[in-house]
């Protein structure tokens, strides 16, 4: 298990900061996995209450560049990337309950605005999952992907918090996963539907709420671990030719 301390300076609103408060030190437990849930709209021409769909629009581009900085890092530290996208048939066939509560048709497959963002890159080799409902465990394949990565850790960003994030928290728990969900790179939607969601999500593991810096924290102490390992097998590489080419020139004479 690894663990960083918090010791970093944060800075922020009012209530970013009341957020950050509930948060502790990154513990990430075993491997982790990035997860990127339904952070979509294509090219962003679509309005951002579509769908009858509100969103806490305040501190959007901090967040985003939050996200991209952590989805760089996890590639660097070898830290998988998982994309889960929600996608529904234009006949909303497949929407099931979703339409009974404030939502409106939503993510409609073919949509620019069902597309991941345009300010994101998933690679070919990175898994995009489609979903049709909340969770992203519910109907998918995520439970293969995170096996086939020995995943220990989910590391949680997107939104909304009070509906996906907080939904595949709950399932990640229940599939007993460890549960991070990095505070400072989800949105609700509302504040007061956020901060419920992360109580609620705190409740079900006292080390789930973690920030970005944090995170940023394990990631580097993971890759200088990286780096010396990896020094002290060359060094014991050339150790080991050394020797053999010592024992050639025995065997020559």
């Amino acid at each position: 298990m690894h663990a960083v301390e918090r010791g970093r300076q944060r800075t922020g609103t009012g209530a970013d900061m009341a957020e950050l408060s509930e948060t502790v030190p990154a513990r990430i437990v075993g491997a982790p996995v990035l997860i990127i849930v339904d952070l979509q709209g294509g090219t962003g021409q679509a309005p951002q209450t579509e769908g009858g769909i509100p969103i806490v629009t305040e501190g959007r581009e901090a967040r985003r560049l939050r996200v991209r900085r952590l989805v760089d890092r996890c590639r660097e530290a070898g830290v998988p990337v998982v994309w889960i996208q929600e996608v529904h048939k234009r006949s909303l066939i497949d929407i099931g309950r979703e339409l009974d509560g404030a939502e409106g048709p939503h993510c409609i497959e073919g949509d620019d605005g069902t597309e991941i963002a345009a300010w994101l890159d998933p690679r070919p080799e990175e898994f995009v999952i489609r979903k049709r409902r909340y969770s992203a465990f519910f109907g998918t394949e995520l439970e293969i992907v995170l096996k086939a990565y020995r995943a220990d850790t989910v590391l949680l960003v997107g939104g909304l918090t009070d509906v996906c994030v907080h939904y595949t928290a709950v399932d990640a728990h229940q599939h007993d996963y460890h549960v991070r969900v990095i505070a400072d790179c989800v949105a609700g939607s509302t504040r007061r539907a956020h901060d419920s969601a992360l109580a609620a999500i705190r409740y079900l593991q006292r080390d789930a709420l973690v920030v970005a810096d944090d995170v940023h924290g394990y990631l580097d102490a993971r890759l200088a671990s990286s780096s010396v390992h990896a020094g002290s097998r060359t060094r014991a590489d050339a150790s080991t030719e050394a020797q053999e080419q010592e024992q050639e020139q025995e065997r020559i004479v």
